[in-house]
């Protein structure tokens, strides 16, 4: 029985109305087609491995990048689910580089020498791909590692497929020692193909579009509201992310390509700073900020936070839905740095437009 295509399957999806047809789309799965049907070719002999039996080489993986809401977690999700191998995992960049640090430190108790390569090889062992979605580059303890630990996963014959926003010379981009960080930029360009989605259709953003995204009072009515806008864009799925900045764990509680859902008191409460906001609006671009209280003196500690977290995501432009006491203006009316809110105020409304985060070009 021949396996359907990618090709054949993404047409199925067209037909029957669950997706639209897109060219730029479509050009991605032809590449990831390749990847798929590489993959099948060497299933069968892998299988039937014997002692002398020649191990087959590896298949070429696939960074595929691009403008947010292009539909590159959905073909990444559609890839993993059609390819032909048992031994494969598809995990989000922040994710497994979170994995990586937890299993160097324990590795570096047991005194071994070389923590990273154990590390590396355990990930690598008995695995056959490797699909990461978002990869992007942030902190500078990930950038130090990840070009070695990207070598020996290919030297072990691992075959990666990625996703990300940015073309793989703006990875770390501006990073503190980024020369240092170079040599994984080529590994990635040797080792991989790179292919740009060109779609101009941002439909993460359709879906948005003139939807209500702010919802003052945060009542029962604002809850379900949102709980149905996170299963549009999410399916419902979601689970923690841990960012680490500065030696910091910055906690997302709920997270899924891209969108990120938290409370208030989640990131506002808790003693986080400008770097932690920044890495909070590099890695999210849809971020739903549930039950935002009335601002004040009482709270003014949270309330800086508030309005470093809205400049973060606003020079970012990422995509706010919320639920609040009030609407903007009300926010935050008596108490030192009322008169200073009027910005943050005034940023909230204009986040709120149907065309922000929609990006140019």
């Amino acid at each position: 029985m021949t396996r359907m295509t990618l090709l054949d399957a993404y047409t199925a999806r067209v037909e029957a109305g669950e997706i639209n047809h897109d060219p730029a789309q479509l050009a991605v799965v032809e590449a990831l087609e390749t990847v798929r049907a590489g993959l099948a070719a060497v299933e069968a002999p892998r299988r039937g491995l014997g002692l002398f039996r020649k191990k087959p080489a590896p298949v070429r993986g696939l960074y595929v990048w691009g403008g947010v809401g292009r539909g590159k977690s959905m073909l990444m999700d559609f890839f993993y689910d059609h390819a032909p191998v048992d031994a494969k995992r598809r995990v989000h960049f922040h994710a497994f580089m979170q994995e990586i640090h937890r299993d160097l430190h324990a590795v570096r108790e047991t005194g071994a020498e070389d923590a990273l390569n154990v590390v590396a090889e355990g990930v690598a062992e008995g695995l056959q791909l490797l699909c990461f979605d978002e990869m992007q580059i942030t902190d500078i303890t990930d950038a130090m590692i990840v070009g070695r630990l990207f070598e020996i996963l290919f030297a072990k014959g691992v075959t990666v497929v990625t996703t990300s926003n940015r073309v793989p010379d703006d990875l770390y981009k501006d990073g503190l020692q980024r020369d240092r960080f170079l040599p994984f930029i080529e590994v990635i360009k040797a080792q991989l193909d790179v292919l740009h989605l060109q779609s101009q259709t941002d439909y993460r953003q359709n879906r948005l579009t003139g939807a209500q995204v702010y919802f003052a009072p945060a009542d029962a009515t604002a809850r379900g509201a949102i709980d149905a806008i996170w299963s549009d864009l999410t399916g419902g799925a979601g689970q923690k992310l841990t960012l680490t900045v500065q030696g910091r764990a910055v906690d997302l509680p709920a997270f899924h390509n891209g969108v990120a859902r938290a409370q208030f008191w989640d990131l506002c409460g808790r003693m986080l700073g400008p770097a932690d906001y920044l890495a909070i609006a590099e890695a999210v671009r849809v971020l739903i900020l549930e039950d935002i209280p009335q601002l004040g003196r009482s709270n003014f500690n949270e309330a800086k936070r508030f309005v470093t977290l809205i400049d973060a995501l606003y020079e970012a432009r990422v995509r706010l839905i919320a639920s609040a006491a009030a609407q903007p203006e009300m926010l935050y009316v008596e108490g030192t740095g009322a008169f200073e809110f009027e910005r943050t105020a005034s940023r909230l409304r204009e986040m709120q437009d149907k065309e922000w985060g929609r990006e140019v070009g």
